[in-house]
C-alpha cells in the first residue's frame, strides 16, 4: 500500500467508515462536517491533497467550486449528471485536476480492458451487457454498464449513442450493443458482457460482493491524482490508465 497524503471526502455517512477501514494508513476527514462546524474551514490546512465525492449528484457543484478555489484535486464517482454539470466539471478542470470514474473497482478496470480487446478482435459478434444491482438503485442502466458500452463502441469505431439498444421490439439490429437491467435484493453490483457468435459465446463477468472495494479504489484514485496538473480525466474505473 502506498503512503498517502491525508484526503478529505464529502459527506456520506456510509462511505467514510468504509474508507477508514479500507485504507487504515490514510487520514480520512469528513470535509462537509468540518466545514459546517467552521465556516472558515480550508481542507488544505489539514494537508488534504484531494477530495473524494460519492456517487450522488447533490452538492457536486458546490464541491467543485470549493476545490477550484483552493487548488485541491477532485475525484468524483458521480454518474448520470446533466449537461450543465458536465460543463461545470470541464470548467473546474481548467483550474484543478479532476478525475471522474463510473466505478472504482480494480476488477471493473480489468473487465473494461478485456472488453475493449475482445470487442475489437470480434467485430462481427453480437454484444450484450447485463447489469444487476440492489432494488434501491435509481439509475438504469448503471453508470458502469454505460461506460462499458462506451468502451466497446469505441473499440469498434462507433459511439454508444449510435449503437445502444435499451429497448427492443423485434429482431436484433446488427452492430447494436444491447442492455438489460436487473434490480432486486441486496446485490452490490454485477456486470456481465456477452459476445455472441455462431455456435459459441464469450462471457466476461465482474461481481462485487463488498462495497469496500469502491472505497479502496477511490483512495487509490485520490493518491494517483494528487499533485497532477489541471485537466479532466474520464475513466471507466479510476485505475484504468
Amino acid at each position: 500500500m502506498h503512503e498517502m497524503e491525508p484526503a478529505s471526502v464529502s459527506d456520506d455517512r456510509a462511505l467514510i467508515p468504509s474508507l477508514r477501514a479500507a485504507v487504515p494508513n490514510a487520514t480520512i476527514r469528513d470535509a462537509t462536517e468540518l466545514a459546517s462546524r467552521d465556516p472558515g474551514f480550508d481542507a488544505r490546512n489539514f494537508g488534504a491533497s484531494a477530495l473524494v465525492r460519492p456517487a450522488d449528484t447533490a452538492g457536486v457543484a458546490a464541491l467543485m467550486k470549493f476545490c477550484a478555489e483552493r487548488g485541491i484535486a477532485l475525484v468524483s464517482g458521480t454518474t448520470g449528471i446533466d449537461g450543465a454539470l458536465t460543463s461545470r466539471l470541464a470548467d473546474a478542470a481548467r483550474q484543478i485536476a479532476v478525475l471522474r470514474a463510473a466505478n472504482f473497482s480494480l476488477g471493473v478496470a480489468m473487465l473494461a480492458r478485456l472488453l475493449r480487446e475482445a470487442a475489437s478482435a470480434l467485430p462481427a459478434w453480437d454484444l450484450e451487457i447485463v447489469e444487476a444491482h440492489h432494488g434501491r438503485k435509481r439509475d438504469a442502466p448503471s453508470g458502469t454498464a454505460l461506460a462499458l458500452g462506451e468502451a466497446a463502441a469505441a473499440a469498434r469505431h462507433t459511439t454508444l449513442e449510435a449503437a445502444a439498444a435499451f429497448e427492443r421490439g423485434g429482431e436484433r439490429v446488427d452492430g447494436s450493443i444491447g442492455f438489460a437491467v436487473i434490480r432486486g435484493g441486496d446485490i452490490v453490483g454485477e456486470h456481465q458482457v456477452m459476445l455472441i457468435g455462431q455456435g459459441e459465446r464469450l462471457e466476461l463477468v465482474h461481481r462485487a460482493t463488498d462495497r469496500s472495494i469502491f472505497a479502496r479504489g477511490a483512495l487509490h484514485a485520490a493518491h494517483w491524482l494528487a499533485g497532477r496538473p489541471a485537466g479532466s480525466r474520464l475513466s471507466i474505473a479510476a485505475v484504468d490508465e
